[in-house]
């Protein structure tokens, strides 16, 4: 697996790039990891559905072709896509899901936070007192997941909260979830950076994904569309 530190990217472009790597896959093309952070902007999944961005005011909204509905992407947040071939790691989606969301729940571990999973709402919650309805009551969104599968292979992937500004939230229903409530590493009392948080992320994706890598550092990782 090679990983790919690429900084602070646009989301489109990125995104482009995943679509163009993962086309161009051969039977013995690697698999990738691109860790990112993306300048501030809404997505929607291929099941999203324009209500529920309730005020997008300044943000751009982006239609992709992930899986899930819509999400904010934003400074301070640690994004990792990993560019796999599914049937060569003989394994199927669900599975890819579940391996992601245990490797961010031992990413908030090392933290001293509880990672949750909920039936039918992928991505990863904490304990939190807010006010979100059942089945959210008491828990809010910490990291956030949508893949796409074409050909056997995957790209889009996983973003964890570090320290964001929680407000463009409020201007969607997150997930397709009104009242769902969303926080991040800050706002859980950890006072860490993104390079550490991406560092143990890509350890835990690693783990779960390859069994070896190889790091390209942001001055050699640029993507090219």
């Amino acid at each position: 697996m090679i990983i790919r530190q690429l900084g602070c990217e646009d989301y489109a472009r990125t995104w482009q790039a995943m679509r163009a790597f993962t086309a161009a896959r051969r039977a013995d093309t690697e698999d990738e990891l691109w860790i990112v952070e993306h300048p501030a902007v809404f997505t929607l999944g291929q099941a999203g559905r324009r209500e529920h961005v309730l005020d997008a005011l300044d943000i751009p909204v982006i239609a992709s072709d992930r899986g899930g509905q819509v999400t904010y992407h934003g400074p301070g947040q640690v994004i990792a896509y990993p560019l796999l071939d599914l049937r060569r790691m003989g394994i199927y989606v669900k599975e890819l899901v579940f391996r992601v969301e245990q490797a961010v729940i031992q990413t908030l571990e090392s933290f001293g936070i509880e990672g949750r999973r909920v039936p039918g709402a992928p991505g990863v919650f904490t304990p939190w007192q807010g006010a979100a309805p059942a089945p959210f009551s008491g828990i809010a969104k910490i990291a956030a997941l949508g893949v796409k599968v074409t050909g056997g292979c995957t790209y889009h992937g996983v973003a964890l909260n570090v320290a964001m500004d929680l407000t463009p939230y409020s201007r969607i229903n997150p997930c397709g979830f009104p009242g769902l409530e969303v926080v991040d590493l800050a706002t859980l009392g950890v006072a860490t950076s993104s390079a550490d948080a991406a560092a143990r992320l890509s350890a835990r994706l690693q783990a779960h994904l390859s069994t070896r890598a190889k790091i390209i550092p942001p001055t050699l990782a640029r993507i090219a569309v």
